[in-house]
């Protein structure tokens, strides 16, 4: 059984930083493309990044380009997200999820295991 546990989501001031983790297990991770998602309250979820399998191919939504880095450790089973130069605007929560299919990593019927998800909040 695939389960996706999300971490390190909290309080964070405008221009801070945060990491968050994503522990998967029931898989063998190196096979699955992952993903990050966020949902604001009122708002659709929407893409932020993904990464492909051995970590060859990277992709991000326009308004984190600099600012956030997606990355894995296949020997882990964690997938992260740097969030750095934090903003009002990345206030959401977040979520991790798998696909084991390959096509657009940026759209969420992609993927189809998902982590409850962690908060980040960002304000002063």
């Amino acid at each position: 059984q695939v389960q996706l546990v999300e971490s390190g989501g909290g309080l964070a001031q405008p221009g801070g930083s945060l990491r968050l983790s994503c522990e998967a297990s029931g898989m063998t991770f190196s096979n699955f493309g992952m993903g990050w998602f966020r949902q604001a309250p009122g708002k659709e979820r929407e893409f932020v990044a993904a990464i492909s399998r051995n970590g060859g191919r990277i992709y991000y939504t326009d308004s984190v380009k600099g600012r956030f880095a997606i990355s894995r450790d296949n020997a882990k089973n964690t997938v992260y997200l740097q969030m750095n130069g934090l903003s009002p605007e990345d206030t959401a929560v977040y979520y991790c999820a798998a696909t084991f299919r390959f096509g657009d990593y940026v759209s969420p019927n992609l993927y189809d295991w998902w982590g409850q998800g962690t908060q980040v909040t960002v304000s002063s």
